[in-house]
Order: C-alpha cells, then structure tokens, then sequence
C-alpha cells in the first residue's frame, strides 16, 4: 500500500516500484529467489494484462474517446509500422544486432503501455481529447504489436510485410466484432436479469469482459481488442451498482500490475544487464526523439492537431510492463540472442519511464496544454434495480465541486415519474422539502419509474454541471434547449410567463400548486 501511495504522488507509474521489489527480492537481490521461468511469466503477464485492458475499457468514457477514434487507429497501425522500421534500424545500424533481433526489439517497444497510461493520464490535467486518443491508442496498439513479435519470432523467415498488414487486419477486425458483440449482449443481460446479491454484479461484469478475450482468441482474432471494447461498451452502459462495479475492478487492475511486474523483476538477472545498459540508452533515445515523434506527426498529419499537443503525444508515449512481457515470447520460442533482447526492452523500459512520467506534467505546462483545474467534477450515481416495481433508486452523490451546491429540490426539474426521496447530510437522513437547498457532500436517494430513469439521471448530471439553469445556458438536460449559448428568445418567454403568473413573490408557486414543488416545471 505504501508503494501505491508513494506511485500516485510522485506521477511515477508503479511500474518501477513494484520492478525493484521483485529485483530486490530476485537473484543478486536480498532473498537471491532464482527463478528463471520465462513461459510462466508470459502467461500470468497475458492474464494480468487481460485485466488491466479490462479496468481500462471500464474507465474509458464513450463521449471523450468517440471522436479520438480515427486518431487512436492511425497510431496503432500506421504509427506502430513507422516506430518499428526506425527503432528497427537504430538497433540494427548503431547498437549491431541482426535484423531478426532488431524487429522484434522495434515491434515489442512500440506498443505503449495500458498500466502505465491509465495510472499517469488520469492524475494529469489533459484535455480529454489528448487523454482520450491516447488512452484509446494504448488499448488498440497491443493486438498488432503481439502479431508482429510472435510472426519475428517464429522459427523460420519471416514472412513478407504484405502478408503480415493482412493478418495484422483480419484478427484486428475479428476482435473488434467479438468484443463489440460480447460487451452488448453481457450488458443487455446484467440490465434485466436480476442477481440475487449485489456483490455478483462486479464478478460477472469481469467475467464478461474476460469471456470477450477467450472468445477472440478461440475465433484466431486478437482476444486484447476484444476485451478491451467489450469492457468499453460495458463501462458506458449505465450498469446496476456501476461504483462498486469500478472500485472492484480498479482493485483488480492494482493486483495484476503488482503480482506482474514483481514477477517481471524476479525474472531479470541484475547483472546481466550492466552489459546491456548503453545498448538500451541508445535504443531508447532513438525511440524516444526519432520513431516516437515521427509516428505520431505522420500519422496524425490528417487530423489537423496543433503542433504542441502533438509534441506532447510524442512525449507520452509511455512504455511499461507490456514490451517486458512481450519480450518473453522470443526467449520461450527459442530465438538466438533473445535474453539480450530481453535485457534491452528492460533497461529501456525503465530508464526511460523514469523520465517520462514525472516530466509529463511539466511539459504540459510548458507546452500550454492544460486542462481548468476547477472542472465541475461529476456527479456519482449509482442505480439499484427494483425489477418487480419497475422502478429505480438512484444514489446520488455531490461531490466539492459540483453546481447542484445551492439549488433547491425544486430547481432539479425532475420528469415526471422521479422524486428525491431522501438527503443524506452529515450522517443524518432527512425527506426534503420542495424548497430544501442542496449541499456539497450531500447524498441523495432518487426513485425513478423505469420509463423515465435515463431522463432522470441525465437532469441531474446537467444540474450538477450547469446549475439551477442547465439547460438555458448550453448544459444538456432535461428541462430547457441545449443550443451551447444563452437561449435568449427562450428566456424572455419565460419571464413572460413568470411575470403573468405572479412569480414576484418568494415561494409563490408558477403552476398553482400550494407547495411550489412544481415551481421551474
């Protein structure tokens, strides 16, 4: 746990962490553990991996990767092709390892890191549409980059590129349908068969996201893009008990990158690699200012992003425990010269994530790519079935940050058919009055009919945005247009109306409902 904490305030990627106490507890370390297992390790770090993509899809929002989708499939396929032949001909050229050698050091190090990613972009404040093409690239570019290691890696020649880009697009397409499919149908069923305790809901959204990559695999696709979208769709599918859902998962992520990256640290010999040391710096820096930046310009050169956000993208393009894992399949297939492969992936993975992830904000501040601090934070809702009444009960958190701080219960402008039925303040429970005033902190217990849940929970998220008038002034909800600007015709009705019917007076009720909880309907 105190690695965890030291990892998540430093902005290192716990990779390095969780590395040195395998290192540490491995040969030359303090326990001298040999172990020398490299068919193991490639496949817990597979499983571990399957998870990590998992957690991943979960977090992934729908709204902030949908339109750096295009941008994510460039630099996972034209950018992984442009950072292999460079990385290729570096390691070839100035380090003098032989070709075979060399592409597969160019193809396992060109796929950036989910772990690493995820735990990184999330603490730093990005745009969404830089986190959202990043992370989506670093979901998408494993399933290439596993293709191209395990055909350099066979015994034989290898094959010729154009038969590669077809394999490469085949499995690509039969992974994306799969996990699609896999990821509609699991969350059309956790929607309307009811579990019999609240606690199955998290195991079976993981097991449905698992179920994807097994299934991709058996049909020869790539099983890591399958898991990854199923557990997207999953993650935007407005699922039963959704925080316990994502704090299981999370908890799930941090277990596989602990076991995995301490196994990766027993597996490497610490001697070995002062050999291979200058090797990996070199392969590194070529990677890191050369194919990198080359990758990413070119491949995004349609899309007509600032120069600085794509310098940005250059620079994080973080490696972690996946080309260490990746590593494994040439030593377990039996190719010359793949510990000392082994040993550069290494060297370069933790050299060089030691100065990317710390650097990373700062650059961005640099650059001037920074995201307002103070963004109205989301509100947390979480929604319990009630299959028999046809109803739901929605649990809604206020966090600091939100604007529905100082609306009243009134102001929510709820569709007919939902209520706030309960407030959560300070540890007591209350029913509020139409007039009770919101607080941060607060949590509130909403019933909504079936028909009418999804409105609910769309009027409270754009009242915890944009206020007591969401919906007037560009935040979308129900209760006003959405146009992105100030409705200034629709306001002047308004007051119109408000004026007619003596709405001058404090608490007096627009509808003529004595209560006034009709009072914004």
């Amino acid at each position: 746990m105190a690695a965890v904490r030291i990892s998540s305030r430093s902005g290192l990627p716990s990779l390095l962490l969780y590395l040195g106490i395998g290192i540490a507890m491995g040969q030359d370390g303090i326990f001298d553990v040999k172990f020398d297992n490299a068919e193991l390790t490639q496949v817990i770090g597979y499983a571990a991996l399957v998870v990590i993509l998992a957690e991943g899809g979960l977090g992934t929002k729908w709204k902030e990767v949908k339109p750096a989708l295009p941008a994510a499939a460039m630099l996972s396929t034209l950018g992984v092709g442009i950072s292999v032949g460079v990385t290729a001909s570096a390691a070839h050229f100035l380090v003098g390892l032989d070709w075979r050698q060399s592409l597969i050091i160019g193809a396992v190090v060109s796929s950036t890191d989910a772990a690493a990613v995820f735990s990184v972009l999330r603490k730093v404040p990005l745009p969404s549409r830089i986190t959202g093409v990043l992370e989506a690239e670093s979901g998408f570019n494993d399933a290439p980059v596993v293709i191209l290691v395990v055909a350099f890696s066979a015994v034989g020649p290898v094959e010729h590129w154009y038969v590669l880009v077809g394999e490469i697009a085949l499995e690509l397409a039969i992974g994306a349908a799969i996990g699609l499919a896999v990821g509609w149908l699991g969350a059309f069923g956790i929607r309307h068969v009811a579990l019999p305790a609240s606690g199955l809901y998290p195991i079976a959204v993981m097991a449905i996201a698992v179920s994807a990559y097994a299934a991709g695999a058996m049909a020869h696709g790539s099983g890591f893009l399958a898991v990854y979208l199923a557990a997207m769709v999953l993650g935007n599918s407005k699922l039963p008990h959704w925080p316990a859902t994502r704090g299981f998962a999370d908890g799930l992520g941090w277990l596989a990158q602990i076991g995995m990256f301490v196994l990766l640290g027993l597996l490497v010999t610490p001697h070995d690699l002062i050999v291979d040391f200058w090797p990996a710096v070199v392969v590194g820096l070529v990677l890191t200012a050369v194919a990198r930046p080359l990758s990413v310009f070119i491949s995004l050169a349609p899309f007509r992003l600032p120069r600085r956000e794509k310098a940005l993208m250059s620079w994080a393009g973080l490696r972690g425990a996946v080309p260490i894992i990746l590593a494994t399949i040439p030593m377990v297939s039996g190719i010359d010269g793949s510990t000392r492969v082994f040993n550069i992936v290494f060297v370069l993975v933790i050299v060089y994530t030691l100065i990317q992830g710390p650097t990373l904000p700062w650059l961005a501040k640099i650059l001037k790519i920074s995201d307002d601090p103070s963004e109205t934070a989301d509100l947390g809702i979480e929604s319990a079935p009630l299959e028999r009444l046809r109803g739901h009960l929605l649990s809604v958190a206020v966090p600091g940050k939100s604007k529905m701080h100082g609306v009243e219960v009134a102001e929510l402008r709820l569709p007919a058919g939902s209520a706030v039925t309960l407030v959560v303040r300070d540890g007591k429970s209350f029913v509020p009055a139409p007039s009770t005033v919101l607080r941060h902190g607060d949590e509130l217990l909403v019933v909504a009919t079936d028909p009418v849940r999804d409105a609910a929970e769309a009027r409270l998220r754009a009242v915890g945005q944009g206020g007591k008038l969401a919906g007037w002034l560009g935040t979308g909800g129900q209760g006003g247009p959405d146009a992105g600007t100030v409705d200034v015709p629709h306001l002047v009705k308004l007051a119109k109306k408000l004026s007619k019917g003596g709405g001058n007076r404090t608490g007096e009720s627009r509808t003529g409902d004595k209560d006034g909880s009709r009072a914004l309907h």
